[in-house]
């Protein structure tokens, strides 16, 4: 999986799921004040969930959106997001990718 600058990414648990050739994979994401906003994309949906701080997240098509703590967000499959820490300090979220089995998770979009 690619990673980009300012993100770490700390994976939590991964599943295969009884839909056929789909998994499930959640991982607690940090996202640093230096990092800059990075597109990406995701091969299927992911469900964003704020556990401190402030982040921008641009989904394409959609007006710009600002995540507090406690917050979610759902991205749909086909979407190219952007994601940017908004905050002073730490910003981390839990996110939960439902995709197709053997894809990356996560492609850098440049």
């Amino acid at each position: 999986m690619q990673q980009a600058s300012g993100i770490k990414r700390t994976d939590f648990q991964q599943h295969d799921l009884g839909i056929p050739a789909r998994e499930v994979v959640q991982n607690g994401v940090n996202v640093s004040l230096e990092g800059p906003a990075f597109e990406h994309e995701h091969p299927g949906e992911e469900v964003v969930y704020v556990f401190e701080g402030s982040l921008e997240y641009q989904v394409e098509g959609e007006p710009l959106t600002m995540l507090n703590a406690v917050e979610v967000l759902f991205v749909p499959t086909g979407t190219i997001p952007a994601v940017k820490n908004v905050d002073t300090g730490k910003v981390a979220e839990l996110a939960t990718h439902v995709f197709e089995k053997g894809k990356l998770l996560l492609v850098l979009v440049e």
